[in-house]
């Protein structure tokens, strides 16, 4: 069954679903992307096509734009949830976009909410059908895609930032739902009360509809307790929601202030700004990656455990869950900021990158380090030498050797350092020295 000809018993559909834009222009918010001025904006409203991700938090009208894009567009809609679907649905959706393009020349949109959980194959199996036209993708992600999507699909897409809705947004949103449901708003809600639900919307307009819908389904069975005050209101909002943040790029910021934290060794602004984000509704597993970045790129060797524990903690979030897994992150974002910092394996990795990148020529691998051939008769096996150590080249002919990774005197850091420089005969381990002196 096509996307839009379920519409029969529409009136058995959610009002999100019944509200949702015929049409590009129509899409609520976003001006700053789908203005009739904006590029972005004009190829879009011709009908044409593009692979996009879309980045940004939940009830900023993603989903809705994915559906009017393809009314707009007369194309097959076809829609994944990244926590449900493999590489087997991805398949069979490239399978029917490739059919419907040979035997009727009819596009296929394959909208993939939470695209962020798709782990690498997946998102590989999606770059041919994509190059082929078989398939326009359009995924929909809260997450940083630089973090969580690989390079060979961002390259094929064009990332889009979708914002909060503003006031004015929302003030359209509610205004389209009553005429939808064509029930005047003075005898529902007073002006007061218009601004207080949409000062808690918060720039989610799925939340919004959710909380119309509820108070219209009451008002249609029983109309002589509205228009609704300021108490009788809150019967109908959930419990309040933490304030993830007002801004545009809440979501940026928060995470930003949550790593800087952590790399500043400050625990309790760390877990605050943790409890911030999950209590707005952060995905736990998005924060718990994050972790698992931060062991290697801030502890790095100067606390070895701080990596395992955060994979371990990443792992327990995706079988447990919310609300038990806050305890598995608080382990972990406690354990890495009171560890010893030190960034010299990220930075001698940044190193080694631009060193390669200005080579002129792929060097070749030196004959004795060669797993075939007549000269690896030379390699010197270090396991056969005092130490376990023997100094040989082991970079290519006629190149110097570089330094990129110089370890720091901080934590287990300074005794891999220590221990280098005992290996090489450059000094002496302290217990030695100690013998020594007595």
């Amino acid at each position: 069954m096509d996307l839009f000809q379920n519409s029969l018993n529409q009136s058995n559909q959610p009002l999100s679903e019944r509200l949702r834009p015929k049409k590009v222009a129509d899409v609520i918010g976003q001006t700053h992307l789908l203005g009739p001025t904006k590029p972005l904006g004009q190829i879009l409203r011709t009908g044409s096509l593009l692979n996009l991700i879309l980045t940004g938090p939940p009830g900023t009208g993603k989903t809705s734009f994915a559906h009017a894009l393809t009314q707009e567009a007369k194309a097959h809609y076809i829609q994944l949830n990244a926590v449900e679907a493999g590489v087997k649905d991805i398949k069979a959706a490239g399978e029917e976009g490739r059919i419907r393009l040979l035997e009727r020349q009819e596009k296929t949109i394959l909208f993939v909410d939470e695209i962020h959980r798709f782990n690498k194959s997946q998102q590989d199996v999606l770059l041919p059908l994509m190059e082929k036209g078989f398939l326009y993708l359009i995924g929909a992600t809260t997450e940083n895609p630089s973090y969580s999507l690989n390079r060979a699909l961002l390259s094929r897409a064009r990332v889009v930032q979708f914002k909060p809705l503003t006031a004015d947004d929302l003030k359209l949103l509610l205004n389209r739902a009553f005429a939808f449901e064509d029930f005047k708003i003075d005898k529902i809600l007073s002006e007061p009360e218009i601004v207080r639900i949409i000062e808690l919307a918060d720039g989610d307009g799925r939340r919004l509809i959710n909380w119309l819908e509820a108070i219209f389904s009451v008002y249609k069975v029983n109309s002589e307790n509205f228009p609704l005050n300021e108490v009788s209101l809150k019967e109908f909002l959930e419990s309040p929601l933490v304030a993830y943040d007002r801004q545009s790029d809440f979501h940026y910021d928060h995470i930003s202030a949550f790593i800087k934290s952590i790399r500043g060794s400050d625990a309790d602004a760390a877990l605050y700004y943790m409890v911030r984000m999950l209590e707005g509704g952060e995905d736990p597993v998005f924060i718990a990656r994050r972790l698992v970045i931060l062991a290697s790129e801030d502890v790095g060797n100067a606390e070895p455990r701080a990596l395992p524990l955060a994979v371990a903690g990443l792992q327990a979030v995706e079988a447990i869950g919310m609300p038990e897994a806050a305890i598995n992150l608080a382990q972990v974002v406690t354990f890495i900021a009171a560890s010893p910092k030190s960034n010299r394996s990220y930075m001698a990795l940044n190193k080694a990158r631009e060193w390669v990148q200005t080579l002129s020529q792929n060097l070749p691998v030196p004959g004795h380090l060669k797993s075939s051939g007549t000269e690896k008769k030379n390699y010197q096996y270090p396991h056969s030498f005092p130490k376990a150590y023997v100094k040989q080249n082991y970079w290519p002919e006629g190149t110097a050797a570089q330094t990129f990774y110089e370890p720091s005197s901080s934590g287990f850091e300074k005794t891999l350092s220590d221990y280098q420089k005992w290996q090489k005969g450059e000094s002496k381990p302290a217990a030695d020295n100690q013998t020594k002196s007595e």
